[in-house]
C-alpha cells in the first residue's frame, strides 16, 4: 500500500518502511509525526482520491535532523570588479514512514 502526502510545499509518495527526507519539522529525534493531508492512496489495483480518504493518517517517526548539500550563490558583473560567493545548507529532517492507516 502506498500514500501521496503533502508536506513542507511540496509531494511525497511514500510506502511502509519508506526513509523521506522533508523540510525541517518541528520535535526531537525518535517523536513521532502523522501526516494528516493525504493527497490519494493505492494498493496496487486501486486508487483512492478525493472524499474516499476522509480519516486516512500517514504516521512516522524522526530519525535525524540534518542540513542538506550546500547550494552556492555567485554573482558576477564582468569588467567591474565585482564577485560574490555565498553558501547556503536548508534545515531537513529524515522521516521514517511506520504506517497508513485509519483506512475505511
Amino acid at each position: 500500500m502506498f500514500a501521496v502526502i503533502k508536506t513542507g510545499g511540496k509531494q511525497y509518495r511514500v510506502a511502509k518502511d519508506d526513509v523521506i527526507v522533508v523540510e525541517k519539522l518541528e520535535g526531537k529525534a525518535g517523536a513521532s509525526v502523522t501526516f494528516k493531508d493525504v493527497l490519494m492512496s493505492g494498493d496496487g489495483k486501486a486508487v483512492k482520491l478525493g472524499k474516499a480518504l476522509e480519516g486516512l493518517t500517514v504516521t512516522g517517526k524522526i530519525v535525524d535532523h540534518k542540513k542538506g548539500d550546500k547550494v552556492v550563490i555567485f554573482k558576477k558583473r564582468p569588467r567591474n570588479t565585482y564577485r560574490r560567493r555565498r553558501g547556503h545548507r536548508q534545515d531537513e529532517t529524515h522521516v521514517k514512514i511506520t504506517a497508513i492507516s485509519g483506512q475505511k
